[in-house]
This record gives structure tokens, C-alpha cells and sequence, in this order.
């Protein structure tokens, strides 16, 4: 039986309420069906996005991560196996807390089943401890702090975008192989921050380079002004900015006022999304470099992809939007193929599937549940080489998988040949 879906309103996205924590929930629903589905909890499919909807991060993957998640949804059909798909969204407030009650009232009272988006690393450390309790599924894809399958890894959540080892290793490994050794490190103070503060360090030292100087500066912050005159005083041939979203614009903007890059010091962008360098603009960011996961002019399904959800948002869509629809397409053919929705068979379906669709192809799952994929050195282009709002960056290079992520013999993940 065919299912008719039914879309969130349009402009449902931008009215995250934040009165109340109970108001921040919003809820998608799907046309019933009197068709059983043997093995699915309730009948139904229950996915949590939770993700920052209106502070740093709303931009790069905010309200428009849930049109990722529909059009997954969508192009499997609207139902998996006779069931309804039901999705809940909730602004955790870049808040430990305010995500930690989410999670806890999805699973105690939704009977949720799996849990995407997961953006801020602290929230997603608190998240996905709750979702191991209570054996649910977490599919972290705004999160970049490689411990989430480190140190932090566990047998019910999977990291599938990027992560600070990798993001750090395609960046630094190469300006420090271009002979720019000298590096002054400026990071967002929390665990994201710190968790690419180290990587960066372990990249720069290894090849051969040193940390001059450092400082970290409170998340989110909108004042780089002395932060940045501590860098460029440095003397550091790189200026390497460990944070994201609002923060990386506002500091990047904040070099432009003091000339640094026009001195000839480099700036390095540690995670940057193309949201960033259409707010920064051509003329500033030209120059910089950065490693990413993903891109929407990397071939003809991923243009046409990309084009769907602008047709549909306004927007081109980012590496995490990206994410969010492989992820969350992925997860719903492994119920699909297994006729269940238990966490357990659900994930070991997913690993023992290789990934291959609009985000990545030949990626995999590996025990440690690091989703490994080929990522990608780009440079932001002139404006002068741009050809439209949308042509922003040269790829490089692309970074093959297997030397894009921590290899498994440095994790001390316990999953890891336990």
C-alpha cells in the first residue's frame, strides 16, 4: 500500500519555539496504513533529529537537516515494510542538558528509535550515553570530535560525516608539507575545541612543525578582536581556527580587519562548511584551504541531488546535510532488508552493507562505528574564477579513505578486536 507523505510546513523549520522545552519539539507525520509490520516496534519508525536550530550552527545544518532526513524518507518510499515513519526535531540549544532531556523524553515516552543530527560534541557525548542504555541507535553526523569513536565509541552509535583526526590531518598535513611550520593554535573551549587542538598539535609535530602559541576562546563568542592580535603577534606562519559555524566566520572576519593574511601569515580553517564561505564572501576567504567531506559539484548525482534540495530549501546543501540523508537512508534499508527495527540487527546490517549513493562511494562501517569514506583538500576560489553564488572551492586532492581516518591500530576504542 502506497502511503501519501506528509511534509512539515515550510515555514515550520524557522519557528523553533524556545519558551518552553516541550515547544522546541516539532512533529512530522505519515498517513496510517492498515498494513502490519512484522518485526517494527509500535508499527512505526520513530527518528529524533536533534540538532542546534538557531544558534552557531544553524546555517551549516540547522532546520534544513530535517528536508535531508524527508527526502531519505521519501526516496524509499514514505513506509519501510507496511510501517510509518514518524520524525521528531528539537532545538537542543548547543546544551548538554536541554539535549540530554530531549533524548531522555524521546526514548522514556516516544519509544524513539534512532536519533540523528547530533551536532555540538558535548551534546552528542550525553546523547548517545543515553541512547547506549537504553539501546537505541545514534547516527551522529553534525559532530566532529574523533573521540565519539574513540575513547567514546560505542556498540549503538555510528560517526558518519568527518571528525577532528581527519579534518585536522588533510589541512595541516599539508600546509606544514608546504613548509609552513610554525602554527598558533586558536580553539573553541569545549570538547570539540579541544579534541581538534590535539589532533592539529599530533599533525603539526609529526611533520615536522611547532606550536608557538595558543589560546582558547568561550563558545560561541562574537569578539576575536584580541584573540587575533595575540596571533598575528605570535609570529606563527599559521593561524589554525579549531572551531565551526558562527564562530569560524566571525574569526575569519575578524583577521580581515587586521590584515593578517595581507601580512602573510595563513589562516586555516579547520571545518568550514560552504555556508561559511558564501557569509565570509569570496574576497576574504579566497586562498583558504580545508579538507571536507563532501561536496555538491563533485559529479553529476551529487549536483543533481544537490539541486533537488535547493529546489526544495533555497539552499545548496552541505557535507552534514548530505550526511544526514545517506545516514539516515542507509539505516532505513537495513530495516527494510532485515525486517526489523532492533538496534542490534539494525547496525550489523548497516556495517555488513557498503555505502555507495550521493555521499560516498565504497564507504563502510568499520567496528569502531567510524562510517570511512574518501575526503577531500579544496581551496576557495577567486572571486574572479567563481562562476556563480554556488562555484565556490578547487579540489586539491581527494584523500582515500583509508588514509583519511585514525587507523584502528592507534583507537582504544574497546569494540576494537574485543
Amino acid at each position: 500500500m502506497q502511503l501519501s507523505y506528509l511534509s512539515s510546513n515550510r515555514t515550520s523549520h524557522h519557528r523553533f519555539a524556545t519558551s518552553t522545552l516541550a515547544a522546541a519539539i516539532l512533529m512530522a507525520s505519515y498517513a496510517p496504513t492498515t498494513v502490519a509490520a512484522e518485526g517494527i516496534s509500535d508499527n512505526e519508525i520513530r527518528i529524533g533529529y536533534l540538532a542546534d536550530m538557531s544558534g552557531v550552527y544553524r546555517d551549516p545544518i540547522g532546520p534544513l537537516g530535517e528536508d535531508a532526513i524527508n527526502m531519505a524518507i521519501e526516496d524509499i518510499g514514505g513506509s519501510v515494510n507496511g510501517a510509518n515513519i514518524v520524525v521528531f526535531s528539537a532545538d537542543d540549544r548547543n546544551s548538554p542538558d536541554v539535549g540530554s532531556s530531549v533524548v531522555r523524553e524521546w526514548i522514556d515516552e516516544r519509544n524513539v528509535d534512532m536519533v540523528t543530527g547530533l551536532v555540538a560534541s558535548s551534546v552528542t557525548l550525553a546523547a548517545v550515553s543515553l541512547l547506549e542504555e537504553a539501546d537505541k541507535l545514534g547516527l551522529v553526523n553534525g559532530a566532529v570530535s574523533s573521540g565519539i569513536t574513540n575513547e567514546h565509541c560505542s556498540p549503538n552509535h555510528i560517526h558518519w560525516v568527518y571528525d577532528t583526526w581527519a579534518m585536522s590531518n588533510g589541512t595541516a598535513k599539508a600546509i606544514t608539507d608546504e613548509g609552513h611550520k610554525n602554527w598558533y593554535l586558536l580553539s573553541a573551549d569545549y570538547s570539540f575545541g579541544h579534541a581538534l587542538e590535539a589532533d592539529v598539535t599530533r599533525v603539526v609535530t609529526e611533520n615536522g612543525g611547532t606550536i608557538v602559541g595558543s589560546a582558547r576562546h568561550p563558545f560561541p563568542s562574537s569578539d576575536f578582536s584580541s584573540f587575533m592580535l595575540q596571533a598575528q603577534a605570535s609570529g606563527a606562519d599559521v593561524i589554525a581556527l579549531n572551531n565551526a559555524g558562527g564562530d569560524t566566520i566571525n574569526a575569519v572576519q575578524a583577521a580581515g580587519e587586521f590584515g593578517i593574511t595581507q601580512a602573510g601569515q595563513i589562516l586555516a580553517g579547520m571545518v568550514l562548511f560552504s555556508t561559511d564561505v558564501r557569509s565570509i564572501g569570496l574576497e576574504n576567504a579566497q586562498g583558504l584551504q580545508f579538507t571536507k567531506a563532501w561536496y555538491y559539484d563533485l559529479n553529476d548525482e551529487t549536483r543533481a541531488w544537490a539541486e533537488r534540495f535547493k529546489e526544495r530549501t533555497g539552499s545548496m546543501p552541505t557535507m552534514v546535510h548530505a550526511g544526514l540523508y545517506s545516514s539516515t537512508r542507509h539505516y532505513l534499508e537495513a530495516i527494510k532488508a532485515t525486517g526489523t527495527d532492533d538496534t542490534q540487527t539494525v547496525r550489523q546490517q548497516m556495517a555488513d552493507t557498503p555505502i555507495n549513493d550521493i555521499f560516498a562511494t565504497g564507504g563502510y562501517i568499520r567496528e569502531d562505528g567510524r562510517m570511512v569514506h574518501d575526503m577531500y583538500l579544496v581551496e576557495v576560489k577567486t572571486p574572479e574564477e567563481s562562476q556563480d553564488e554556488d562555484d565556490l572551492f578547487h579540489i586539491i586532492r581527494t584523500i582515500p579513505a583509508e588514509e583519511a581516518f585514525r587507523p584502528l591500530s592507534e583507537s582504544v576504542c574497546p569494540l576494537v578486536n574485543s
